[in-house]
Order: C-alpha cells, then sequence, then structure tokens
C-alpha cells in the first residue's frame, strides 16, 4: 500500500558562520539536527583550524567502530546465534558430499527427502528425494487479478549496477580493459542533498540490509519493511509490510528488477530475541509487490538462513542446516543440496554465475569446496578445494571466480581477507594465489554468516582491484590511500595506482564498463567524491562531490563504506544503514539513507 511521504524536517539551521568542530569529524549532526538539503555553504576558509591539529587528533574520518551489538548470545544480524561460534565436539555437519546434479523435486508445496549414502569427491547428485523439506508457506507470484503476469524467464540474472560489492566489467577482443561505461562526467559535478530518510524508532538494535537502485526508484529496507522513494524527491512510491525485520538481501536483481530479500516471521521480543531468519521472498523492485514467500525445513524444523542471492532466474539460500532454490517469477522449487554425515552448503554468490561454499569435515579440519553451479538444475559444472584448515571464505566476484579467505585467521585486522584466490570456473583450476595482508590492504569480508558480504573491492578486466591501508601523506597531518589492481591470471599487481589525495581515502565500489567506480571520503573541510577510474590509464574523473558544509560532512562520514550501503549510478549517491539503532543523545541526529545529486 502506497504510504504518504513523511513530514519534511524542519529544524533549526546552522548559524551561517559556524565555528570549527570541536568534536571529531564522524559525529552526526545532532539530535533534531538540520534539514541537510538546506544545510548552507560554510565561508571561505571554513573547516581549516587556525593551528595545526594536535598529534594524533583524527585528520580524516575514522570508519565507525561498528554498530551496537544484538543482546548477548546472538552474533550475528538480526539476533540470530552465530552458529560458527562453538561447534559441539564430535557432531556431524548435516549436508554430505554430493555427485553432479541436484534433482527437480515434485510439485506439491512440501517435498519430503531422504538422506542418501556420501558420495566420494564432495559432489552433488540428482536426487527425487532430497535430504529436507522445502515447504511453501504463501506463493503470491502470478499476480493475474491486478493484471500482472510473471511469467518464468530464462535469461540470465543482472549484476545491480549500483551495488556496493563488487561487481564484474570485461575484456575487449585485444584482451585489453572493456571500455563503454555508462556514467559519465557531468557538466557540474557539484552535488547537493537531495533528501534524508530518517532514522526508525526502535528501543534496540533491528537489521536493515538491502538497498537497490532501479529507473524508476531507490529501493531501501526499514524495520520489517521494503520502500521504494522517489529517486530524486525521496517521496515513498510504495511500501511492502513485513511481519519481522530483513535479515539478509541480495545485492543482485534480474534484468527486469527482481530480487529477494530473507527475514524474520516476527519482530523480536524482550522474552523473544529473534524468530530465526526462515522466510525468504522474491520482490519486484518497480511493481513494489511481494511475488511470494517460502519456507525451508530440515526435519520439522524451519531452516535459519545465513545467506540470499540471485543468479539467472534462480533464488538460492543457504544456512548450516539446509538450503534451497527457487525459481524467481513463481517461488517453484529449483533444487535443495543433499544432507550427509560430513558437508553442507554454507552459502552462496550469485550474479553472473552461482557459485556454492560448501563446507566438508569438522570444525578445525575443515576443508571447503568452491563450487561453480548450474543456478538452474544444480548441477556441479566445476570445483575447486581450498587447503584444510580454512575454516572461512567469502565470494567477491562469480565471473571471473575471486575468493577472499582469512588464512589461518593471520589477517589480525577483523577484515576477514589474508587472501585472494583466482578461480577458472570451467575447470576449477586456481588460476592465482593473491597475498593480502591486512595490515597492507584494507578491504573487508564477512565469510562466516555472509558468504557474499564484501566491501572495498572490484573486479573487472580480469583484475582485482584494492584500496590499500591509510599511511602519511605528503601534507602533515593528512593520512591518505590509494587503489591498487592485481592480475587475476598471474597473482602480481599490474603497476596500476589510483591516488586518493591528501586527506581522503578511497574504496572501490563497483566496475562500469572496464572502467572502476571509487568513493572517496573526505577530509575535515571536504565533501566526498565519486571518481571513475580509467581501466587503462587508471586516470580520475570526478563524477560528484558533495557539500562540505559541517551538517552534511558529518552526516556522510557516519556512514562507512567499509560498512555501510553505497550506491551509485547517472549523478546519484545513495547511502544507507544496515541497522536501525536506538537514538543516542550523546551522538546525535542518525539517518537511515542520505540521499545526493549533481544539478547536471
Amino acid at each position: 500500500m502506497t504510504q504518504p511521504p513523511p513530514p519534511p524536517n524542519q529544524p533549526p539551521q546552522q548559524p551561517a558562520q559556524p565555528a570549527p568542530p570541536a568534536q571529531p569529524p564522524q559525529t552526526p549532526p545532532p539530535a533534531g539536527g538540520p534539514d541537510l538539503a538546506k544545510s548552507p555553504q560554510p565561508a571561505p576558509g571554513y573547516g581549516y583550524p587556525q593551528a595545526p591539529p594536535p598529534q594524533g587528533a583524527p585528520q580524516t574520518p575514522p570508519p565507525p567502530a561498528g554498530p551496537p551489538q544484538p543482546p548477548s548470545g546472538y552474533g550475528y544480524p538480526g539476533g540470530q546465534p552465530n552458529p560458527y561460534a562453538q561447534p559441539p565436539a564430535g557432531q556431524p555437519n548435516p549436508y554430505g558430499a554430493q555427485q553432479p546434479g541436484y534433482g527437480y523435486p515434485a510439485q506439491p508445496p512440501t517435498v519430503p527427502v531422504q538422506p542418501q549414502a556420501v558420495q566420494p569427491g564432495g559432489g552433488r547428485k540428482v536426487n527425487a528425494q532430497v535430504a529436507m523439506i522445502v515447504s511453501t508457506v504463501v506463493v503470491i507470484a502470478l499476480i493475474i487479478g491486478s493484471g500482472i503476469w510473471y511469467s518464468h524467464r530464462s535469461d540470465g540474472g543482472k549484476q545491480d549496477t549500483a551495488s556496493s560489492s563488487g561487481g564484474t566489467g570485461g575484456k575487449g577482443d585485444d584482451g585489453k580493459p572493456a571500455s563503454g561505461g555508462t556514467e559519465k562526467a557531468p557538466s557540474d559535478p557539484t552535488a547537493k542533498v537531495l533528501y534524508q530518510v530518517p532514522m526508525p524508532e526502535v528501543s534496540d538494535l533491528v537489521t536493515t540490509s538491502g538497498s537497490w537502485l532501479t529507473d524508476k526508484a531507490y529501493v531501501k529496507t526499514g524495520v520489517a519493511e521494503v520502500v521504494g522513494y522517489d529517486r530524486d524527491k525521496g517521496t515513498k512510491l510504495w511500501t511492502i509490510a513485513l511481519p519481522g525485520p530483513v535479515c539478509q538481501a541480495s545485492i543482485h536483481s534480474t534484468s527486469d528488477d527482481r530480487t529477494a530479500i530473507v527475514y524474520e516471521p516476527a519482530m523480536p521480543t524482550k522474552d523473544q530475541p529473534t524468530h530465526g531468519c526462515s522466510q525468504v521472498a522474491a520482490i519486484d523492485l518497480d511493481a513494489g509487490k511481494k511475488l511470494w514467500t517460502q519456507t525451508v525445513k530440515s526435519g520439522d524444523q524451519l531452516v535459519r538462513l545465513d545467506n540470499v542471492t540471485v543468479s539467472g532466474a534462480t533464488v538460492a539460500v543457504g544456512g548450516t542446516s539446509g538450503g534451497a532454490a527457487f525459481d524467481i517469477a513463481d517461488g517453484k522449487v529449483l533444487w535443495a543440496p543433499k544432507a550427509a554425515d560430513t558437508c553442507y552448503d554454507a552459502g552462496y554468490g550469485g550474479g553472473a554465475k552461482l557459485v556454492a561454499v560448501r563446507k566438508c569435515g569438522q570444525y578445525g579440519q575443515r576443508q571447503l569446496h568452491i563450487q561453480t553451479i548450474d543456478p538452474k538444475s544444480g548441477k556441479v559444472i566445476s570445483e575447486y578445494k581450498m587447503s584444510q584448515g580454512i575454516e572461512y571464505a567469502a565470494i567477491v566476484s562469480t565471473d571471473p571466480l575471486v575468493v577472499a579467505a582469512d588464512v589461518g585467521q593471520s589477517a589480525g585486522d577483523g577484515s576477514g581477507i589474508s587472501d585472494f584466490f583466482s578461480i577458472d570456473n570451467g575447470t576449477g583450476k586456481l588460476r592465482a594465489h593473491i597475498s593480502a595482508p591486512g595490515d597492507t590492504y584494507a578491504a573487508r569480508c564477512d565469510g562466516i554468516s555472509r558468504v557474499e558480504d564484501c566491501h572495498g573491492l572490484a573486479v573487472g578486466n580480469d583484475r582485482l582491484y584494492v584500496p590499500t591501508e591509510d599511511h602519511d601523506g605528503s601534507e602533515e597531518f593528512r593520512k591518505t590511500n590509494e587503489v591498487v589492481a592485481f592480475d587475476l591470471g598471474t597473482g602480481k599487481q599490474t603497476g596500476q595506482r589510483a591516488d586518493a589525495g591528501d586527506g581522503y581515502h578511497i574504496y572501490p565500489l563497483r566496475m562500469d564498463g572496464g572502467d572502476v567506480i571509487a568513493y572517496k571520503s573526505p577530509p575535515y573541510d571536504k565533501g566526498g567524491q565519486i571518481v571513475s577510474i580509467d581501466g587503462t590509464s587508471f586516470k580520475q574523473t570526478k563524477l560528484l562531490e558533495n557539500p562540505a558544509s559541517r551538517d552534511v560532512r558529518d552526516a556522510e562520514t557516519s556512514m562507512s563504506p567499509e560498512r555501510a550501503e553505497f550506491l551509485y549510478s547517472q549523478g546519484h549517491l545513495y547511502m544507507s544503514s544496515i541497522y536501525a539503532r536506538k537514538a543516542s543523545t550523546s551522538l546525535g541526529k542518525d539517518y537511515l539513507a542520505l540521499a545526493f545529486g549533481t544539478g547536471g
């Protein structure tokens, strides 16, 4: 049901000549702070201290320390228990190795499946009976009554062109980076605040994962809802109400703007902090419709789902106790991984291809199998077995296939990355092993529960683009970093480097053809920027620059590109939080989302 737009913020304005900030610049605007879209620009020279800042003072806003932690005992977003924290000794993993192929369950809404004997090689097996019950809760697809027919599609899915996590770009016939990116420099890159979405009022931490861009709308999850906003005005176009919070959301969507989410069946309460992320649904981002809802069962129990992705016309979900794949048009079950004693699918990476991270063996003696699989049938196309002892891995890109892992927990910085692995999709052979020490490179992946959650990385031109850690700049008291490129065939650096500039910190967001779209977080006296990095020359072109006024900059820097969602397309930049949290009088005003846009 379409909701009326929220009343515009009309708080007091900042003085025309504000004093320099007396606290670190990452502090959000004061509670009841200014309407950022009406924030005045500072007078010339604003923001420059009269004397050099003291040694050790922050010169650029460091990434936030992270959102508040869920209630004790709940190790990851949505308040679900972390299944990897203390695996019971001697307890077998719920899934087994499988031979190529998955099998198409019958048409009834529930499909019981019996466990099969473990097959050698960790493959998958076509099986009329699978090791779980896939239960249809509600099928709302084929909304014929409203005049909309959602036909089955077999065309490939699209990488969300505004995704903040990686993305792929091709190579030309001569093997050089492809050209023809769609993002062009505007006549004036100066941006203004288009609108801000207020932080919902909540009594505790609630997940709000998920944001997408279509030609018609900016779509963002809220507290137990998904909302479509006008891209320029911020007025609500539609709202999908949900019974509980969204735990996970696919970063990919189909060519006709359909995607998938995982959510809880009810809102958390004091007595029950979580109901489990057991509901998977497909949504139409253009029509503002929920197409269908499904669950996955292991025996009589609903499976808690840690991961959801979209590849082609397939929605794939996974968790420690089970998983399944559905047709995105109508929710029909396509396949499900077979249960066994020693292996299970921890999750999937989607987009151009579908890749499973399959875990085999007991905790401490784990071996991960990286499997490229057919989205429609579940058949294994290729498999790469990582070295034993690597407990977690994250999918950076599925085409070309790049996997990140913290080998031996050696990263040491919480980034989840010490090494990258470039893998051939067709043969399953390792192409290159790239060492990426945590004290040298600044990207992040969560391979523990979110198999496809990486930030600050881009993959294209058969290269991996990674930001370095901060280091001293050429000016005193100014830190900076750069983006470097690794060849995915050799594993070596290409020698290309894009400097952020003193006081700025640069993070790749995605590919645009053969170019890299990157965000530059600002120093204390500037606004952030979006730049396009030429895939061959590494020349930077400024596409957007945000206002430098204190209240706007403070709101911008409260959202770190390492932890928040950043989407850029055609002169529009959207930043959003993946958590709604209780208002803090000490931190000031918070925003769920910010929208910036250039004039032309």
